[in-house]
């Protein structure tokens, strides 16, 4: 492998603790914090560039971009914003400007808007790149795409990527949703990787660089590598959810504000980019919580989900009023859910079965009808066109339901080679 890892501490589970007891016993420490204890070694001498957002922050709330600028012969000398800034200024999908760092006056350059990759000229007088973000573990987010463009762009000019790694708030064992296909590559879908993928960043940064995919968003150019080390978290295991870890949660983006919007989040997120047709809880406290409209009967829709019998996941009644967006101030009636066994839920179906149910009490309300406007972007999160074309037919979750699984076992066999966590 074209990688160096640092002080990697795996652990190891004995006897009759049992995973249960290593959950309460294990203090995880995210890259940031291993790489400040052993002195920095990766990037003293070194002119610096990093790419962080609000959540890259060790368990004090220390920023990221504070540790480095005090760090001793370390030299960080400009700071590069994805999406939402690197204070976190920028709401969702509004670009970031270039400015200086109002705390440490650097410049501060964005990489989210004229510009998603750096230029070469912004990288100028730089040794070597840092990135550190708090993942959430779903492909159509697009922090994952910044450190796949920044790669690229690091690779072209010879400098070194550093990876602070943070752990996969959906854990590191859920795979799930079809691979990419080519003429559906995009912003929210970079790679040749499922929708869940199973892998913390640090992993994935591995696994782009040595299979050959991080290839840019049309999928056919040149797939480059750059010089990558990754700095592993010490603690961490696979079958860790965040609320496992003992991290404080800084939310990444303003609607994933807790450890379970993450898990909610591609659960419900591909339904949500039908913008006519239900409430996913964005503009409440539940973001990607709910299924709900003015126009549905909570109790029906619950009867329906619940004939289901859908493995680890149960439903409940609820009745809203949204304080922002298009359904501000108007009562919604529907469903939250929740996962009673998370490790046999497949989480990312749960939109698609409350999506079937809705048809069956509400046939006119058809989404690729109402919303027909958002079927490209449909398509692009989805990585492919066969979702759409299939189940607009008849909303039938089996329509899809072996396509969109089709890869999970081939994934996950190649996954496994770039593990660095039990």
């Amino acid at each position: 492998m074209n990688i160096k890892l640092i002080a990697m501490t795996l652990t190891t589970l004995l006897l009759c603790g049992g995973v249960a007891q290593a959950k309460m016993q294990t203090e995880v420490k995210p890259g940031i914090e291993v790489l400040r204890d052993h002195g920095f070694d990766a990037l003293k001498g070194k002119r610096v560039g990093l790419v962080t957002n609000p959540s890259g922050v060790d368990r004090n709330l220390r920023s990221t971009i504070d540790i480095l600028y005090e760090a001793p012969e370390v030299k960080l000398v400009a700071l590069f914003g994805p999406e939402h800034g690197v204070r976190g200024s920028a709401y969702a999908g509004a670009s970031v400007k270039d400015e200086n760092d109002p705390k440490t006056g650097l410049p501060v350059y964005s990489i989210y808007g004229a510009d998603r990759e750096p230029s070469q000229k912004m990288l100028k007088g730089i040794d070597v790149m840092v990135y550190d973000i708090q993942d959430v573990g779903t492909r159509s987010y697009t922090f994952i795409s910044t450190l796949g463009l920044v790669m690229r762009a690091c690779a072209k000019a010879g400098i070194e990527v550093v990876v602070l790694d943070r752990p996969n708030p959906l854990g590191g064992n859920k795979i799930e949703g079809c691979l990419v296909e080519d003429g559906f590559y995009s912003f929210v879908s970079e790679f040749h990787i499922p929708y869940v993928y199973g892998l913390t960043v640090g992993e994935l940064a591995i696994l782009l660089n040595e299979e050959g995919l991080n290839r840019g968003q049309k999928g056919d150019e040149e797939a480059l590598s750059c010089k990558l080390t990754v700095v592993p978290m010490e603690g961490w295991h696979r079958s860790m959810l965040y609320k496992d870890t003992n991290l404080p949660w800084i939310l990444p983006s303003p609607n994933i504000p807790y450890p379970q919007s993450a898990v909610d989040y591609p659960s419900a997120g591909i339904c949500g980019e039908f913008g006519n047709y239900l409430s996913i809880g964005i503009g409440y406290t539940l973001p990607f919580e709910v299924f709900a409209a003015e126009w549905i009967d909570a109790d029906s829709l619950k009867a329906v989900l619940d004939s289901y019998k859908l493995p680890g996941v149960a439903f409940r009644t609820i009745h809203f009023k949204p304080f922002s967006g298009s359904s501000a101030g108007k009562m919604l009636h529907g469903v939250q859910y929740y996962y009673t066994d998370y490790d046999a839920a497949y989480i990312t179906l749960t939109q698609f079965y409350v999506m079937q149910a809705v048809a069956e009490l509400y046939p006119s309300m058809n989404p690729f009808v109402l919303s027909s406007g958002r079927t490209g972007m449909f398509d692009k999160v989805c990585g492919t066109d066969f979702v759409r074309k299939n189940f607009a037919k008849r909303l039938k979750v089996s329509d899809v339901k072996e396509y969109w699984q089709k890869d999970d076992a081939d994934f996950r066999k190649l996954a496994q080679k770039y593990y660095l966590y039990n």
